[in-house]
């Protein structure tokens, strides 16, 4: 009895062990590359206008999955805006996707501008990360796309200067 106790929690950690396995092989940027999805989606801004994410195909870009209520999120939210406003002229791009509502986005927006474009995801964000390889949904949750369309890396969790100097070297050479 005890040997097939054992042999049944074994198995059952090694299982568990490969489903974690695959979530950080997904996270680290690995699997699926192509974006091509991506470029149809048209996403409502909180001033009131649209934005489409054709208009930023062909420069890199930094897509961050955020919400007001993720206190990890907001923290890093003014690291992406110095990168931005320093690699803007280098062609980066980056871009705010919501996993919330209006007001709130709006309310936050106005205390704490950022000086890159935000898009409301809303609830479906959540399932466009998981497209993306966040399977636990989890935020925040970052996608680097090259210059020719391609994902080239996954973040979960909080961006570190390092990520950001890491990903500038690799596509701005």
């Amino acid at each position: 009895m005890n040997r097939r106790l054992a042999l049944w929690a074994g198995s059952a950690i090694a299982a568990g062990a490969a489903g974690v396995g695959m979530a950080l092989w997904k996270s680290q940027g690995r699997g699926d590359s192509s974006a091509a999805f991506l470029w149809p989606m048209r996403f409502d801004t909180p001033s009131g206008g649209s934005l489409t994410l054709e208009s930023l195909r062909g420069r890199p870009l930094l897509l961050n999955f955020w919400a007001t209520w993720c206190p990890p999120c907001v923290s890093e939210l003014p690291l992406l805006d110095r990168f931005y406003r320093e690699q803007q002229s280098r062609g980066w791009q980056v871009v705010g996707l919501a996993v919330d509502n209006l007001a709130p986005v709006r309310g936050f927006l106005d205390k704490r501008p950022v000086s890159f474009p935000i898009a409301l995801a809303g609830l479906d964000g959540v399932a466009l990360s998981r497209q993306l390889g966040n399977a636990g949904g989890a935020l925040p949750f970052s996608v680097v796309v090259d210059r020719g369309g391609n994902i080239v890396q996954r973040k979960l969790g909080v961006i570190a200067d390092a990520d950001l100097q890491r990903w500038r070297d690799t596509l701005t050479a």
